[in-house]
């Protein structure tokens, strides 16, 4: 397996080891595990499965390499840094898009796409970096100078996701060392290539590495010190909203800052006055995107009676068209899932749905000439809240239409969960936009689009859907410490 290099330019990026102290490294004992191949259910390669006492040594390890690199670098140098992994990644970017395919499964299209995104996120806090301005504030006292410096918080431990192997990974890394701090990772099991390919190019680029640590493992207790050790002063996850939870009840034993990206139920509003062109595409890019395995992702379709069946039937039109495969073949739109688990998930979805009610309009079903984790792209009318798909992220491709009559009704149900991540919703009319993006409970709202991410957009939800903001302006200061320096005494 390990001789298989897929057409790789570049070969040494498709690596199996861990990054610790500036040296990449095997596990102790060569202990690994497997990473499964979606699209054909097949091992891709075994990765190196690290202990507790590797992540102790990577966070001691970066603990001392922050403190240098901010001492020795100004903002700019940073900045110049940053510039060059950008580069880096885009020089290699067929490579980097095969592997994030073959241990992912999304099509090569959307592969690629996402490391250009990645991208993003490294260019938009290279320039941040030099932006870190502090304040000047006038002080209630005679002689006296108020003044705010922004510092790094430290270490962060950085916990990804497998939906976007790199794009998650740049998100919380690009503005880490932007303000000055160090890393240490540990990246999603299923996919810890991409990440492990980027950490390569990201030494290249000039990131020390006392700076940057990636440490794979599947043993969930060693992971644990990323919330626990008392040297990491910072920690950002993205995941399910247990984890989530768990995670910042252990970080609050030594007050770590901490940043949470987490579940979502995002509500799909079309009103009666939409753009239904507009609203089936965007409905495509927001369900479908990633086989539906994405935190933003249109879990429930709220669709006003008077065009649902409209809606429906343009949008069955466009799924049907959709074409499943392995994610490396050029002609495939919809690639597998992640595993064995997420293809039940759906077919339970679908199941519950149908039992109490549901109209199958298209799919249904995992299809039996494929190998590997695929379900159909799958749309369900005549839905309601008595399904589980109301309330449950389904995280795969079914499309759940729930008719409604008034715009209270929709925001009663779309409002109707203790999530907040994403909503989306549809109309031509100024007054409906202003209202309904001003009372839907989520903390990003797509009005005429299924699109929502870029790096100068701030990221994250309300509710228990998550604390703190990636990306944008404010994504630098989930990195930083504000310090007040109180000058007194200035005139002689």
């Amino acid at each position: 397996m390990e001789s298989n290099n897929y057409n790789l330019r570049d070969p040494s990026l498709f690596n199996s080891q861990g990054l610790i102290g500036g040296s990449w490294k095997f596990a102790p004992l060569g202990k690994t595990f497997p990473v499964i191949e979606p699209s054909t259910g097949d091992v891709l390669r075994e990765c190196a499965d690290f202990t507790k006492q590797d992540f102790i040594d990577a966070i001691e390890s970066a603990h001392d390499g922050y403190q240098e690199f901010y001492s020795k670098t100004t903002a700019k140098e940073r900045g110049v840094i940053l510039r060059k992994w950008n580069d880096l990644i885009l020089a290699n970017l067929e490579d980097l898009a095969t592997i994030l395919s073959l241990e992912n499964g999304k099509t090569i299209a959307e592969a690629r796409g996402e490391i250009t995104y990645a991208t993003s996120f490294i260019a938009w806090f290279a320039e941040e970096a030099t932006r870190n301005y502090g304040d000047t504030i006038p002080s209630s006292y005679h002689d006296t100078t108020v003044l705010t410096f922004k510092e790094p918080v430290g270490v962060c431990g950085i916990i990804t996701p497998w939906n976007f192997p790199a794009a998650m990974i740049t998100r919380k890394i690009a503005p880490a060392i932007a303000a000055g701090c160090s890393v240490v990772i540990k990246p999603p099991s299923e996919t810890p290539f991409s990440c492990i390919a980027l950490a390569r190019l990201a030494l290249q680029a000039g990131i020390p590495g006392s700076c940057l640590h990636v440490v794979p493992t599947k043993d969930r207790e060693a992971s644990l010190q990323l919330a626990t050790h008392p040297k990491v002063k910072k920690l950002s996850f993205t995941g399910s909203t247990g984890v989530g939870k768990m995670l910042a009840r252990m970080a609050t034993e030594t007050m770590k800052r901490v940043s949470m990206e987490l579940g979502g139920n995002a509500p799909f509003i079309v009103f009666k006055d939409a753009n239904l062109e507009l609203a089936v595409a965007g409905a495509m890019v927001s369900k479908f995107r990633s086989s539906g395995q994405t935190c933003v992702c249109a879990n429930r379709l709220l669709i006003h009676t008077s065009v649902v069946e409209e809606f429906t039937t343009k949008l069955v039109a466009k799924v049907e068209a959709l074409k499943l495969g392995s994610g490396l073949a050029e002609d495939t739109s919809q690639g597998p899932l992640v595993n064995a688990s997420a293809v039940k998930k759906v077919d339970t979805h679908v199941k519950d749905a149908i039992s109490k009610g549901g109209i199958l309009r298209t799919g249904g079903k995992a299809p039996e000439n494929l190998k590997g984790y695929f379900y159909e792209p799958t749309v369900i009318t005549n839905c309601h809240p008595g399904m589980a798909v109301a309330t449950d992220e389904t995280f795969g491709p079914l499309a759940a239409i729930f008719p409604f009559t008034t715009e209270a009704e929709a925001l009663a149900l779309a409002n109707d969960t203790e999530l907040g991540l994403a909503g989306y919703f549809f109309s031509k009319d100024i007054g409906t936009v202003m209202r309904v993006a001003g009372k839907l409970q989520v903390g990003m709202v797509g009005v005429n689009t299924g699109l929502i991410s870029a790096a100068e957009a701030p990221f994250g939800g309300i509710k228990e859907s998550g604390i703190g903001r990636e990306g944008s302006r404010y994504g630098l200061a989930e990195y930083q410490n504000l310090k007040t320096v109180t000058i007194g005494n200035t005139q002689d």
